[in-house]
């Protein structure tokens, strides 16, 4: 139960930090404004936003429950993660790591979406808001890719969690989406200082976190390949 409840708080941090990454906190911020011009009352373009929310999210649960239950139905691919996956885990950790402090760097940033596509979706109301969230997510960006990939995923291998931890996942990267639709709804002044909180936010979270994965990576890889006794 600990080790589960461990994967779950990992899995919503994991979500939220992907949620404030560049890329992501771009699109998601421009999805909104599409949507909250397109829609009058403030209460449709909270709506609207849930509905974009939802929509990435079930992209994440899907793809997180589809790898983490085609790895698990494989009983000796199975067994054999489940006594040597920290050997995996280490420089899985290290390279997401590495990823997140710059150290590596891959050019792209996913496929874009359209702007007219946008557009006419956004113009489709509660569906299109959904539709829009779900071609988001599928854009990944290296960042968001080396979070989802290189850290949920083998996270949810571990606790064989086929459905809680991606949705859990998914709801963490749902929390600005769904404040911003909020500020855009009430019509505030202050989004773009939100957005510039957000900004500083995610620069001093991915600098810790990247930190902590190699850290993390270093010693899975040492006590668990190399055979080093550390303690």
């Amino acid at each position: 139960m600990d080790t589960l409840l461990l994967a779950v708080g990992s899995a919503f941090t994991l979500g939220f930090l992907t949620s404030i990454s560049p890329c992501p906190l771009a699109t998601n911020v421009a999805a909104i404004s599409y949507i909250g011009r397109q829609v009058t009352s403030p209460a449709r373009v909270i709506a609207t936003g849930l509905m974009y929310t939802l929509g990435r999210s079930a992209v994440y649960v899907a793809v997180g429950a589809l790898t983490v239950a085609g790895t698990m139905a494989v009983p000796k691919l199975s067994f054999f993660l489940q006594n040597h996956f920290n050997e995996f885990l280490g420089p899985i950790l290290l390279v997401a790591g590495l990823i997140l402090l710059g150290a590596l760097r891959f050019k792209g940033t996913g496929p874009a979406v359209a702007e007219g596509t946008q557009e006419r979706l956004a113009r489709q109301g509660l569906w299109g808001g959904g539709l829009l969230g779900v071609l988001f997510a599928l854009s990944f960006c290296p960042v968001s890719a080396a979070l989802y990939f290189g850290s949920l995923i083998p996270l949810a291998v571990k606790s064989q969690s086929t459905i809680l931890v991606p949705t859990v996942f998914g709801i963490g990267t749902a929390i600005p989406v769904v404040a911003f639709a909020v500020l855009i709804a009430v019509g505030t002044r202050f989004i773009g200082g939100v957005f510039n909180r957000l900004t500083a936010l995610e620069r001093w979270a991915r600098l810790t976190t990247g930190v902590v994965f190699v850290l993390i990576g270093l010693y899975l890889s040492a006590v668990h390949i190399l055979g080093v006794q550390l303690f």
